[in-house]
């Protein structure tokens, strides 16, 4: 709680020593709102953000390494080798992003049922 009241008083101070916001006729609401947005309380959205961001692009490159060395004994055109890992690897990711938001949907599916 305490960084988002240094955060209020930051953006405050900022938006009093700026020649503009202190022409303007609307700064003390304008203050306002940023102190209501600093105070709002919600979930967290860690989960949300490694599940959308962090895992795909892990999945990714563990994928590209196991298709790179299962395929390694099978072709012995390095390149070609190299473009279908990355096609594959590609494929698997996006396979895994679909999964992800179906999965989501259910749940908001089913929340929404719920209330």
């Amino acid at each position: 709680m305490h960084y988002k009241a240094c955060l209020f008083y930051a953006i405050a101070r900022t938006m009093v020593e700026q020649k503009l916001c202190q022409e303007c006729n609307q700064r003390q609401g304008c203050q306002e709102v940023y102190k209501q947005l600093g105070e709002a309380e919600g979930p967290s959205v860690v989960s949300k953000v490694v599940l959308a961001f962090l895992l795909p692009l892990v999945v990714f490159i563990v994928l590209l390494a196991c298709f790179e060395r299962i395929l390694a004994g099978v072709m012995d055109a390095k390149e070609l080798r190299t473009g279908v890992s990355l096609l594959l690897s590609v494929l698997g990711t996006l396979a895994l992003i679909l999964i992800i938001r179906a999965i989501g949907r259910l749940v908001r599916r089913g929340n929404s049922r719920s209330i």
